[in-house]
């Protein structure tokens, strides 16, 4: 499994060019449908790839959490998406996938591991609403191999949501203030949770917001809004005051997204605000060659509230 991961490092010029390499990954079998699904994670999340080490029980773990194991004298949950992808199989996990997103560390158990794959961005596609809701709606983004084989993208930060005990606290936006301002914001997530939590943050502050599901339907509402602001007169940065984009979506990651915004002359003077789950530093280095001007981890109102305040209050 080492050589799955000694390479990872020097995978981050693919970033900002749309590209990217995804390990894919199995779940084993469905007793019901003696199928194997294949699944894929972005190799930028992901730290370690092991055989699962001895998993220690402990009190009142969310369910799903089947307990922790000690990394490097660090101890990590372990998650069981199996559990949350509603699928009816026996097979122990043999391999343990450890990730880092959100400034934090996990690990996902799953049966076993196959290839690390190069792709486009483009080749990921948002998929149909019945594939969608498979799963427990997890399907966030699917492609096609060349066997013929699908490969569904999970939203992980949905399964992190879920186990998480304050996701949906209230108290989590205590200090997020009401701005008097009058602004518009458009952001892009992929992430349903991501959406959520993004809108209920904006509606505290009293920003109007519009919404797109990926780095392509943004572009488009942009475009639009270009025309628009022409057809009043003014510039587009008095339409769309500010940008929010994740940087992982089908179809255009946020990196070319921003990019786009900040090469073409109706848009270039708006603010581009990256809000992910990658939270390494050869992430922000990215983004910020590409023209990003802040960068704000995921799930903290606060911080993104923080971070969005003094572009708008200019």
């Amino acid at each position: 499994m080492d050589t799955l991961m000694q390479s990872v490092d020097e995978r981050t010029r693919l970033a900002g060019a749309n590209r990217l390499e995804v390990l894919l990954f199995s779940l084993g079998k469905d007793n019901e449908t003696n199928r194997e699904e294949v699944f894929g994670i972005n190799v930028f999340k992901i730290r370690e790839v092991m055989h699962v080490p001895e998993v220690t029980q402990a009190p009142d773990m969310p369910t799903g959490v089947k307990g922790m194991v000690c990394l490097r004298g660090d101890m990590i949950p372990v998650i069981d998406l199996v559990h949350f992808c509603n699928l009816n199989m026996t097979e122990e996990p043999k391999v343990l996938i450890v990730t880092e997103f959100n400034r934090k560390t996990q690990g996902f158990l799953v049966n076993s591991v196959e290839q690390i794959l190069r792709m486009e961005w483009n080749e990921i596609k948002v998929p149909p609403a019945m594939l969608a809701n498979r799963m427990g709606g997890l399907v966030t983004a699917v492609t096609e191999l060349k066997d013929g084989r699908i490969v569904m993208v999970l939203d992980v930060e949905k399964v992190l949501a879920e186990t998480a005990e304050d996701i949906d606290d209230p108290t989590q936006f205590e200090g997020v203030e009401h701005l008097d301002t009058k602004a518009t914001i458009l952001f892009a997530d992929d992430s349903s949770v991501a959406r959520k939590q993004i809108s209920k943050t904006l509606d505290t502050l009293g920003i109007d917001y519009m919404s797109a599901k990926n780095g392509e339907e943004a572009w488009e509402r942009m475009q639009e809004q270009a025309a628009h602001a022409k057809s009043l007169g003014v510039p587009t940065k008095d339409i769309i005051n500010l940008i929010l984009t994740d940087i992982e979506m089908p179809g255009m990651d946020g990196y070319v997204l921003t990019r786009k915004i900040k090469d073409d002359p109706r848009m270039k003077d708006i603010p581009v605000i990256m809000h992910s789950s990658l939270s390494a530093d050869a992430n922000i280095s990215i983004g910020k060659s590409v023209g990003v001007d802040a960068y704000v981890p995921k799930f903290d109102p606060r911080e993104l509230a923080k971070t969005i305040e003094p572009f708008l209050k200019k």
